[in-house]
């Protein structure tokens, strides 16, 4: 077992480089099979979720190969396969990717259902219902969707937002004979990354106003090279941990386009920040203010960001509000940061429509499940024994850890390894006090 071991109570301060978005990398790897030579991919991340998606790569006959630590080079040309393993399937939630290469080029594909985070189902229907929509038959057979057809171009609308969803349709759609209109499409610059890659591939397609995106199916591709774009994920990891330790962080390549919704949130609270050409820096200056932040799809205040902001709030000075709309159990760390002496009250808000604004499905709610945190601060931290039990909650824990006076032992950390490129590494680099342990 690995576990980290973090002291806490030192203002974090220096450079650090985001690496390549995780949302972003491990997709473009899917789409690369429809190539038969190899697609460079570079700025990818050393992550879980890029060595699991190798994996099922390989399982099904493909080609993943390092060149010189810096490109991933993928391969479709190889795959003799319809299906992978579950025990590769349940590492990701990258399962229903794999559907368009696979009908591409079998015409069938079996893929067991995802894995991933704990943090409330991901709702597949909006998948499955879009493929469907392309003239694909679904069926479940033992834990594993079964998934045939030729696909042909089709107007689909997808019922709520679906980052997800919408990369499966757009990857899918891709080699779909004819036109799809995709209604509804999330607008996540991580899709954008995707569509660009697809593009250069040989790929035709548009995102329209009023999200829309329109895709002119092709029958051949053609390899490509593409740089994955920064994480912007990591870059509010670095931001929040600037100013939740009252330190001075510079992350480089940091963008301040897709980040809007947390510069202003920053700016909200009395949190500073200076934009440059290359990235931006986020510093401490003056105790921070309350907030009232509800989450939404992009170009929102993000979802994966919520349980790094309820740790900054623990230190802002008077009751902050975060509603939480995208995922229907996504406070379970909560408990975790009240071992830490945290002072924070779940409870549902009095919602007129739910429908309307929650974007999980209401019949995966359950009467436990709380939507909302009452946190109240400035509490000083104390360190603990805490277990992380998914990706954004675990980055979360640890800032509190680097927050808190004391020492945290934190496992779990394989959440933690599945999205970021040595955290805990990087975070030393800023001066923080933090080591891994195998036991």
């Amino acid at each position: 077992m690995t576990e980290l071991i973090a002291k806490g109570g030192i203002p974090l301060k220096g450079e650090v480089e985001l690496c390549g978005a995780k949302n972003s990398g491990f997709k473009l790897m899917i789409a690369a099979l429809y190539s038969d030579k190899p697609c460079q991919i570079k700025n990818f991340s050393k992550i879980g979720d890029i060595s699991s998606t190798a994996k099922i790569i390989e399982e099904l006959g493909g080609k993943v190969n390092t060149k010189n630590d810096q490109i991933l080079e993928v391969s479709g040309k190889n795959i003799s396969k319809q299906k992978f393993s579950i025990e590769n399937g349940r590492l990701s939630r990258a399962s229903t990717y794999f559907v368009g290469p696979l009908l591409f080029r079998h015409g069938k594909a079996i893929i067991p259902i995802p894995g991933g985070c704990k943090i409330g189902n991901r709702p597949l229907d909006r998948h499955l219902e879009g493929l469907k929509a392309l003239g694909a038959s679904v069926e479940i057979q033992k834990n594993q969707f079964v998934i045939q057809g030729k696909l042909k171009g089709g107007r689909y609308k997808f019922p709520k937002n679906t980052h997800g969803g919408t990369d499966v349709l757009v990857i899918a759609a891709s080699s779909a004979s004819g036109t799809t209109i995709l209604e509804n499409a999330a607008e996540e610059p991580e899709i954008d990354d995707l569509i660009e890659f697809l593009n250069k591939m040989g790929a035709k397609i548009v995102r329209e106003k009023g999200r829309i995106i329109k895709i002119e199916g092709v029958k051949e591709f053609h390899p490509a090279v593409h740089e994955v774009m920064p994480d912007r994920n990591e870059a509010v990891t670095f931001g929040c941990a600037a100013l939740a330790t009252k330190g001075d962080i510079y992350v480089k390549k940091a963008n301040p386009k897709v980040l809007e919704a947390f510069l202003e949130a920053v700016s909200k609270i009395g949190g500073k920040y200076e934009i440059d050409p290359k990235g931006i820096r986020f510093y401490y200056q003056k105790p921070l203010q309350p907030s009232n932040i509800v989450t939404r799809p992009y170009p929102g205040f993000m979802t994966d960001w919520m349980s790094l902001w309820v740790v900054l709030m623990t230190q802002a000075r008077g009751i902050s509000i975060v509603h939480e709309t995208i995922f229907e159990n996504r406070f379970v760390f909560v408990s975790e940061l009240k071992k830490m002496g945290a002072k924070i009250e779940l409870f549902n808000p009095m919602v007129p429509n739910p429908d309307e604004i929650y974007n999980f499905n209401l019949e995966d709610d359950r009467p436990e499940y709380f939507h909302a945190a009452k946190i109240f601060g400035p509490t000083k931290l104390k360190g603990a024994n805490l277990e992380i039990t998914d990706l954004r909650a675990g980055a979360s824990l640890i800032l509190a850890a680097l927050t808190a006076e004391g020492e945290t032992k934190l496992t779990g950390v394989e959440h933690i390894d599945r999205g970021y490129e040595n955290l805990d590494s990087r975070l030393k680099h800023l001066g923080a006090k933090i080591e891994r342990k195998e036991r």
